[in-house]
C-alpha cells in the first residue's frame, strides 16, 4: 500500500482563493453604501457636490436668520467643523453638520461673537428651498438684541417722510453707517429668498441694493420695497429681485419677492406663507 500524497501547491491555492473569491462577489454584489464624509479643503467623495459642507451650513444659516425675524441678530459663517453628507440618487442629498458663526454687523472691532450651530439639511436632488432644521447657541443677548431692534423700529416710524434710497452700498463699495440699519433690513429679507432658491449645487449671496423704499403703513409695522441683486456663485450670475418686506420687532418677518429669471413664474416668485409647514428652528441662549 503506497503511502497518502500530500496535496500538491496548485491545488493548495486553489482551495484558499475559493473563500477569498466568494467574499469580493458578495461585496461587489451588495449595494453601495450612500453614507460620506465630506472634509472641508479636500476633494469631496464621489457624489458629493464640491463644499457641500459650507453650502448647506449656509442655507441652513439663510433659514435661520429669516425665521429669527432680527435685523441686529444676523448671523454669518465662520468655519464648518464636522459634517457628514448621505446620498440617494432617487431621493437626493442629506446633511448633518456643526458649524460655527459670528455676528454679521459687529458695533465695534474685536466684538465678534462665535455662535455655535447643528443642522440637519436635506436637498431635494437639484430642487430648490432645502428642508432645514437647525438649532444655535451661545449668540447675541436676547435683551440687547430686542432694545437694538426697537430703536431701528423707532427711528423707521419717526420719518416724516418714507425713505427712498437708491444703491447700497455705493459705487466704492462703502455703506454709510446710516444706511447700515437698511441693508441689514435688505439682508434679513433676502435670507427667506436665497433659503429658497438654493439647491446642492446653487447657493446665493447679497450684493447690492439697487433701490430701497419705505411704504405707508396703517398698523404698526413697517413696510418696504427692495430691489436687490444677488450673486449666485456656481454660475456666476447676478440676478435682480424685487422683495416685499414687512417687519415689526418680535414678529415673524413676512416677505414676497419676485426674481428675474430665464425659469417660470412659479419657480421665480414665493411668499412666507410657504414656509410655515417647514422643519423648526431652535434657539438656545438666544
Amino acid at each position: 500500500m503506497q503511502p497518502r500524497r500530500s496535496p500538491r501547491p496548485a491545488l493548495l491555492l486553489s482551495l484558499w482563493l475559493l473563500p477569498s473569491l466568494a467574499l469580493a462577489a458578495a461585496a461587489a454584489a451588495a449595494p453601495a453604501n450612500p453614507e460620506y464624509t465630506d472634509v472641508p479643503g479636500q476633494p469631496p467623495a464621489v457624489g458629493l457636490p464640491r463644499g457641500i459642507l459650507q453650502l448647506a451650513a449656509r442655507a441652513a444659516l439663510h433659514f435661520f436668520n429669516f425665521r429669527a425675524g432680527s435685523p441686529s441678530a444676523l448671523q454669518v459663517l465662520a468655519a464648518v467643523q464636522e459634517g457628514r453628507a448621505w446620498v440617494d440618487p432617487q431621493e437626493g442629498c442629506k446633511v448633518d453638520l456643526v458649524f460655527s458663526t459670528e455676528q454679521y454687523n459687529p458695533e465695534q472691532e474685536g466684538e465678534e461673537r462665535l455662535g455655535k450651530c447643528s443642522a440637519r439639511v436635506f436637498f431635494k436632488n437639484e430642487k430648490p428651498r432645502p428642508v432645514i432644521n437647525v438649532t444655535c447657541t451661545r449668540l447675541f443677548d436676547k435683551v440687547k438684541r430686542q432694545e437694538k431692534d426697537y430703536l431701528l423700529y423707532k427711528q423707521m416710524k419717526r420719518l416724516k417722510t418714507p425713505l427712498d434710497i437708491i444703491s447700497i452700498p455705493d459705487s466704492h463699495g462703502h455703506i454709510d453707517p446710516s444706511l447700515r440699519p437698511l441693508w441689514d433690513l435688505a439682508f434679513l429679507g433676502s435670507s427667506y429668498v436665497m433659503w429658497e432658491k438654493t439647491t446642492q449645487f446653487l447657493h446665493y449671496y447679497l450684493v447690492q441694493l439697487s433701490s430701497v423704499k419705505q411704504l405707508k403703513t396703517d398698523d404698526d409695522s413697517i413696510d418696504f420695497d427692495f430691489a436687490v441683486l444677488l450673486h449666485e456663485f456656481a454660475t456666476q450670475e447676478i440676478i435682480p429681485c424685487r422683495i416685499h418686506l414687512v417687519w415689526y420687532p418680535g414678529k415673524p418677518l413676512k416677505v414676497n419677492y419676485h426674481c428675474q429669471e430665464p425659469q417660470s413664474p412659479e419657480e421665480a416668485s414665493g411668499n412666507e406663507e410657504e414656509a410655515s409647514a417647514m422643519a423648526p428652528i431652535e434657539f438656545s441662549n438666544f
